[in-house]
């Protein structure tokens, strides 16, 4: 990225003067023309250069938004296993204090028969 940097202001810095020129000598030279012509063709050609860089950044970036992607489903898949593990171990245990409540309650109402 800096060469492209680089080469853009490399060829913007001679079109300065270049126009500068131009517009001070108000007659009609070809060859500041030209110069101008050049320096500012030069100039596109390293902003191609430089925008083309960014494309393929924009690229890189795309794949790698993808892979991250499915970093961040993979982990939430193991979450969501993990969590219906606890929730049937739970679901167990409510379970066990279920019939242990209804077996007390079952005793309570023998012993409350009995009196």
């Amino acid at each position: 990225m800096m060469a492209c940097v680089a080469a853009l202001e490399a060829a913007l810095l001679p079109c300065l003067p270049a126009r500068e020129l131009q517009a001070v000598d108000r007659s009609l030279q070809s060859s500041h023309q030209i110069d101008v012509e050049r320096h500012a063709r030069d100039f596109m050609e390293a902003a191609k250069k430089l925008q083309s860089y960014f494309i393929s950044l924009q690229r890189e970036d795309r794949s790698t938004r993808e892979e991250m992607l499915r970093k961040d489903i993979a982990t939430m898949e193991e979450e969501l296993k993990i969590k219906s593990e606890l929730i049937a171990k739970h679901k167990k245990l409510i379970e066990g204090w279920q019939k242990e409540l209804k077996d007390q309650l079952g005793k309570h109402v023998t012993e409350l028969e009995r009196v």
